[in-house]
């Protein structure tokens, strides 16, 4: 670890004491992993005390952590918000991370109020990962349309999806129905011949 990501971890202990949660360091970069109920006040103190002045929100998005290999990372939870920090003051970058406490309707605290950039990576999370964010203004999606069917980067689920999408000539409008597409395995060619051999 190097002296500057030292400096960092003893800030973050000191200032947040038992809210703190774990701070790790790994390639480099250090993150805090903080849990749902204390979020908002972390995140506030973050962005507020001068030690830190997190002023800048990178970017946040979604985990599912259902599959991961590393389960050290999501001791089980499933669903996490990964929040990328800057602080220009103290030229330092953070990672944080919150998992929501409930696997079949992960509910966190939006942290809009605190970085109004949060407002369209919020949305995002919770259109590809059904993550809800509490006090977010406007919580709707914005990858997949309205009629879009469940979240697309949840790892349950399909790869076909569950509806497709097509214009019907009749009606003159696009409609709506069930995949038609069979689920199959698809097994690479693998190519022996003597010509294909690296030349």
């Amino acid at each position: 670890m190097s002296q500057r990501s030292e400096n960092l971890a003893a800030a973050l202990q000191e200032v947040l004491g038992a809210g703190a949660g774990a701070v790790t360091q790994a390639l480099g970069e250090t993150t805090l992993v903080t849990g749902a109920a204390g979020l908002s006040g972390v995140m506030r103190t973050l962005r507020d005390h001068p030690a830190l002045r997190f002023a800048t929100l990178v970017d946040v998005c979604g985990v599912d952590y259902s599959q991961y290999g590393d389960q050290d990372c999501a001791p089980g939870r499933r669903f996490a918000a990964v929040y990328h920090l800057v602080s220009l003051a103290h030229n330092r970058r953070l990672r944080v991370r919150s998992f929501a406490p409930d696997d079949d309707f992960p509910v966190l605290a939006s942290v809009v109020d605190i970085w109004p950039s949060a407002n369209w990576f919020e949305r995002e999370a919770f259109d590809l990962f059904g993550i809800m964010f509490e006090g977010h203004p406007d919580l709707r999606r914005i990858l997949t349309d309205y009629g879009f069917i469940g979240h697309p980067f949840r790892k349950d689920f399909p790869l076909a999806g569950h509806v497709e999408m097509r214009y019907d000539p009749e009606q003159k409008r696009v409609i709506y129905q069930p995949v038609t597409i069979e689920p199959r395995e698809v097994t690479p060619r693998i190519i022996r011949e003597e010509k294909y051999a690296g030349h």
